[in-house]
């Protein structure tokens, strides 16, 4: 089926932005660049072959848009950028297109988005549990974790000072069962717990002895 331009009106909100109308119904948001390309003017008629690159390279730059806002906010996975545009109902391969388009810019960079998780969360005193639980939940390529994880701080100074905090006076095996199940909550090994809190005794005792 041939569509024709019935109007092309420029956005009032956005100066590269045009909006396009068809006699069959359909509108498109194209750029200005996309109006020169494809000579959008009233009356410019498309056959199918045509209408489809048009809608095709409608589609990218909206994809693309869309992605560019996400990123602006906060840093994302590549999975996160293409599970945001699968949401938004963009065709699978635009969606791919865009995603292999903002890793060849360096927007999105999953190595380095693996980095900064891993010192976000060892800075707020999680463990490497908890961390690999985030890499996940990011959708971070796992290709990428274990040289991530490898930025990771001793973690012996943060499960002590949650110790210190947490248990005061003369705590009980409940009390003390209590923030051993926190920490694995944050993220640490039975192991880390359990030599920590055995610190822990021994800085009681040696405080107890003087």
């Amino acid at each position: 089926m041939d569509r024709t331009v019935v109007r092309v009106v420029p956005s009032a909100k956005r100066k590269d932005r045009f909006y396009v109308d068809l006699d069959s119904g359909e509108s498109l948001t194209v750029t200005t660049a996309q109006v020169a390309d494809f000579g959008l003017r009233p009356g410019r008629t498309f056959d199918e072959a045509e209408f489809a690159l048009l809608t095709d390279s409608a589609s990218l730059t909206a994809a693309k848009g869309k992605a560019l806002e996400a990123l602006a906010r906060r840093p994302l996975s590549r999975r996160e950028v293409t599970d945001r545009l699968d949401r938004k109902g963009v065709r699978e391969d635009i969606v791919e297109e865009t995603a292999d388009w903002l890793e060849r810019l360096g927007y999105v960079n999953d190595e380095e988005y693996a980095g900064q998780i891993v010192r976000h969360y060892a800075s707020k005193g999680y463990g490497a549990g908890r961390v690999r639980e985030e890499l996940a939940r990011r959708g971070v390529a796992r290709e990428y974790w274990e040289d991530a994880l490898r930025q990771m701080p001793d973690t012996a100074d943060a499960v002590d000072r949650f110790l210190r905090l947490k248990l005061r006076g003369e705590p009980d095996r409940k009390e003390k069962k209590r923030v051993a199940d926190a920490l694995l909550r944050r993220g640490f090994s039975w192991e880390e717990i359990r030599s920590a809190m055995e610190r822990w005794e021994m800085e009681r005792w040696e405080n107890g002895s003087e």
